[in-house]
């Protein structure tokens, strides 16, 4: 079997053809550097030097080791350099959980700000439902998550990044657009355009109509924003969706929305990982710029824009 310790000091001594420039560059004694040539010389039945003064050469067969070994310990060199460039976020991936409505109104100007600090970092972002982001990370697809907590795990930290608004909306020519607000007891009268099963947004307003003993009348359901927007851009229901969502077409007026008196819907997103696992490195640099942003409690200059606006103080 190979002994790399050999090898190690057999490289080094063809390298600079002197015994004792390999032992300092080893930080060991000339002897030990003989006695490991030595060893490998009689492991092998081999002669791999031949000295004339104080110089070594090397023979035919150590030419030959030689030139295999030195692609090892240049190999090694690329390997440092790679565990350095990964220490020092030169190199790396990370893979990011998000919802697609994050995915489209949030993470840009998240990944934005980070890609301006960590350019060289591989990212990947897989969409899905709070759910789907819960056993991405359970089976770790992903590093990171930015979600609503829809479910406790005890497997996973759930940090607060920040409260966004869920507000409802409808048509602009719908009949209670004109008066801005409704009543729950006229909203449980109207037909739902309903998030999908498993997202933050259907578990806050299922917990709305769960405190007053009533079941949402649910015209039809999706996990598809823009769908649901179309839809109710048409008249067909009222919906229910983050104000990140829906911001744009409110101010452009394609979409109207509703106080709901005496009521506010907000949801919590949080940033989730697994608890007592290792983080790596671009994962553990991209939550502590979160945890920067939530501790600041303001927007970066550079990130501007409805996801920027998101990110700023409420």
């Amino acid at each position: 079997m190979l002994n790399f310790n050999q090898l190690r000091a057999f490289y080094h001594a063809g390298k600079s053809q002197h015994f004792t420039q390999a032992a300092k560059e080893l930080f060991i004694s000339q002897p030990a550097v003989t006695a490991q040539i030595k060893s490998l010389e009689n492991m092998f039945n081999l002669t791999l030097f031949r000295r004339k003064g104080r110089k070594l050469y090397l023979t035919s067969e150590g030419r030959i080791l030689f030139e295999q070994v030195s692609k090892i310990f240049e190999y090694e060199k690329t390997i440092e350099k790679t565990i350095k460039d990964m220490r020092n976020l030169s190199v790396g991936m990370l893979r990011i959980g998000t919802t697609k409505t994050y995915a489209r109104h949030l993470m840009p100007s998240l990944l934005s700000y980070f890609f301006k600090v960590h350019p060289e970092i591989k990212i990947t972002v897989n969409e899905g439902s709070a759910q789907e982001m819960i056993l991405d990370l359970l089976e770790f697809r992903n590093d990171v998550a930015v979600m609503s907590k829809v479910i406790a795990r005890e497997e996973l930290t759930f940090t607060p990044f920040r409260r966004e608004p869920i507000v409802l909306i409808l048509s602009p020519a719908h009949r209670l657009a004109a008066s801005g607000w409704i009543t729950f007891e006229q909203l449980a009268n109207e037909p739902i355009i309903m998030k999908e099963p498993g997202s933050g947004t259907r578990k806050e307003v299922e917990a709305l109509f769960e405190t007053h003993g009533r079941l949402p009348h649910i015209l039809m359901e999706s996990g598809n924003i823009e769908l649901i927007k179309q839809l109710a851009m048409q008249g067909k229901g009222l919906s229910f969706l983050v104000n990140s969502a829906v911001a744009e077409e409110i101010s452009a007026g394609k979409l109207a929305k509703l106080q709901l008196k005496g009521f506010e819907v907000s949801l919590d997103v949080n940033i989730a990982y697994l608890k007592n696992q290792h983080l790596s490195l671009p994962a553990r640099a991209f939550v502590e710029m979160l945890e920067q942003f939530r501790a600041n409690d303001r927007t970066p200059g550079d990130v501007g824009g409805p996801a920027g606006r998101l990110l700023s103080p409420m």
